[in-house]
């Protein structure tokens, strides 16, 4: 049977605190539902199950000739990571957010299962293709969003419930397709003496709408402070 020391187990468990941790930070930058401690938890939880699964049942009181299959506990961590990642889902109209902080969530199991199993090489270089995918990609999907036509409105207002919704509802009259909605967090401004957040759209216009006047409608939505196209004067 496959036997582990003590040290080797702490030092896969700190291995995984690491590399989830790294997806994580990134993750917590851009103010993602599931951030830095969550990726460190999945990758962590997932390095355990992977050991227990390997190393567990060494010494388990089993007779000759009984195979142990240490594929199979670790098998159900792809599905329980499932269903945590459908929470970081999110709907708003027709704009669907959160897809590419569930999948990091499913890939960080993975390599905290690497981790676990011994496999460094490919956990080192999962982590390194997932930063690629998430931080120097992102230039390029910008791009792709010029390519399709988007503009990007920021919408700078007070925070309180339903400001998103009552902006939502501004481009559903106008049948202005939302792609992305990003939202920083509330933030105290003495100049209005309120906690204030920014919204940022990335939309795409019908026709005969103009940019102008989608602008002036979401400005007199109540609580909006300031509003206007992002990169265009």
């Amino acid at each position: 049977m496959l036997t582990i020391t003590y040290l080797e187990m702490a030092l896969r468990l700190s291995l995984a605190v690491v590399l989830g941790g790294i997806v994580g930070y990134e993750r917590e930058r851009q103010q993602r539902p599931a951030g830095f401690r969550t990726h460190i938890l999945v990758c962590v939880g997932s390095t355990l199950i992977m050991l227990v699964s390997a190393y567990g049942f060494a010494g388990g009181a089993a007779g000759d000739g009984v195979i142990y299959d240490p594929t199979r506990i670790a098998a159900n961590v792809v599905t329980g990571v499932g269903f945590l990642g459908a929470g970081t889902i999110l709907r708003h109209g027709n704009t669907i957010t959160g897809l590419t902080t569930a999948a990091s969530l499913w890939i960080v199991s993975g390599i905290g299962l690497a981790v676990g199993i011994g496999f460094y090489a490919g956990a080192l270089m999962t982590t390194l293709m997932v930063l690629i995918s998430l931080i120097l990609l992102r230039s390029l999907e910008s791009s792709f969003a010029r390519m399709k036509s988007l503009r990007r409105l920021w919408v700078r207002g007070i925070d309180q419930p339903g400001l998103l919704a009552n902006v939502s509802a501004i481009f559903g009259e106008m049948h202005v397709y939302v792609a992305k909605v990003d939202m920083s967090e509330p933030e105290y401004m003495e100049t209005f003496n309120s906690e204030v957040i920014t919204l940022e759209f990335q939309l795409r216009l019908p026709a005969q709408v103009k940019g102008d006047d989608l602008l002036k409608k979401v400005a007199l939505q109540e609580g909006v402070l300031e509003a206007g196209w992002k990169g265009e004067r």
